[in-house]
């Protein structure tokens, strides 16, 4: 029997739709001259306008009833522009968030991906600088706070809208306990993991062009066997990437009760699958964006040239929720078990 892994028509649809648009209105010089703040207010503008940043909400609520596959499909376009929006973190909050300016685009949501500290603060939010609404947890709830966003942050690697911000300064909004806040969390891993992806594969084809055209001794760079043998690696890792992202999103969509029996490779929990994709996903980037800038030599550096930027922001993506041996920790505990002392 054999198993069709391609997008459904409908996806297809939707990744032409996106990469068109990002593909005309979010060049790399966008992502450039958003910088170091990396927030482009126009562009979102124009995402509203697509009907983008409620896609995945209920129609009866203004939504576009999009699956969370196809938010994965939406979300690796995302990456692959490296778009200036934080239409990853404001999908994966409106998990659970129903507003009307919201589902609109009107106000943008973020996600803090750590709780609140003693002092009610969340640390380094992802487009804390310039969400109006913030979901996370303090104490034992999730909560919404609608607030100003400060519209500055702290410079960083990947040049992200990062900000701390207040959980009990501003509209303060109780949803229930700590725990619904997996929700949210498991589509923001999920999200970023796709957009990860959609980093490696640009900074694939940013290698590849660029060794078919520079020349050392003559002849193309590409023609090295190392060369070859270290762009060949990775359409496995990428292509790993996005199979794993989409069996998260399935599993997320339409598992209930899923199977964690790593004996068996037999796993089917969303939660579990979902910060697989992350770790995976996360080091595809890292691995891709090395290659591709080590195959660029020093221009690879240079300001001027994309890798740069791609590089950047496949580290700066993935250490969001921490450094990969944290999150591999947390995985573990889901598919093991928690040990204690």
């Amino acid at each position: 029997m054999s198993v069709d892994l391609g997008l459904s028509p409908d996806q297809e649809s939707i990744a032409e739709l996106f990469n068109g648009f990002f593909s005309n209105e979010a060049p790399p010089a966008v992502a450039r001259a958003a910088e170091p703040l990396g927030f482009d207010r126009e562009l979102w503008n124009k995402v509203i306008e697509l009907g983008a940043p409620g896609m995945g909400c209920a129609v009866e609520i203004g939504g576009g009833g999009a699956s969370l596959s196809d938010l994965v499909v939406v979300a690796e376009t995302v990456g692959r522009s490296i778009a200036p929006i934080p239409l990853i973190d404001h999908l994966a909050a409106l998990s659970v968030l129903t507003e009307s300016d919201l589902v609109a685009g009107e106000a943008i949501a973020a996600v803090a991906v750590r709780p609140a500290d003693a002092n009610g603060i969340w640390s380094l939010v992802p487009a804390g600088a310039v969400a109006d609404v913030v979901i996370g947890v303090d104490g034992d709830e999730t909560i919404v706070v609608r607030s100003a966003p400060p519209m500055s942050g702290p410079r960083n690697h990947g040049s992200m809208p990062l900000a701390d911000r207040s959980a009990r300064e501003g509209t303060r909004t109780i949803l229930g306990p700590a725990s619904l806040f997996e929700v949210v969390l498991d589509r923001w891993k999920l999200l970023t993991a796709a957009a990860l992806v959609g980093i490696a594969e640009t900074a694939k084809e940013l290698g590849v062009a660029y060794v078919k055209e520079r020349e050392q001794f003559g002849v193309p760079v590409g023609s090295f066997q190392a060369v070859q043998h270290g762009l060949a690696d990775l359409p496995v890792a990428i292509d790993g990437g996005r199979l794993l992202t989409h069996k998260a999103a399935w599993a997320l969509d339409n598992v209930t009760d899923g199977l964690i029996d790593w004996a068996n490779n037999e796993i089917t929990d969303g939660s579990t699958l979902a910060t697989m994709a992350f770790l995976f996903a996360a080091d595809s980037a890292v691995m891709a964006t090395d290659r591709s800038l080590h195959y660029h030599g020093g221009y690879g550096f240079a300001e001027e040239y994309d890798i740069q930027m791609y590089y950047r922001r496949a580290r700066g993506w993935s250490l969001i929720l921490g450094d990969s041996t944290s999150v591999g920790l947390s995985l573990a505990d889901l598919l093991f078990g928690t040990v204690e002392g």
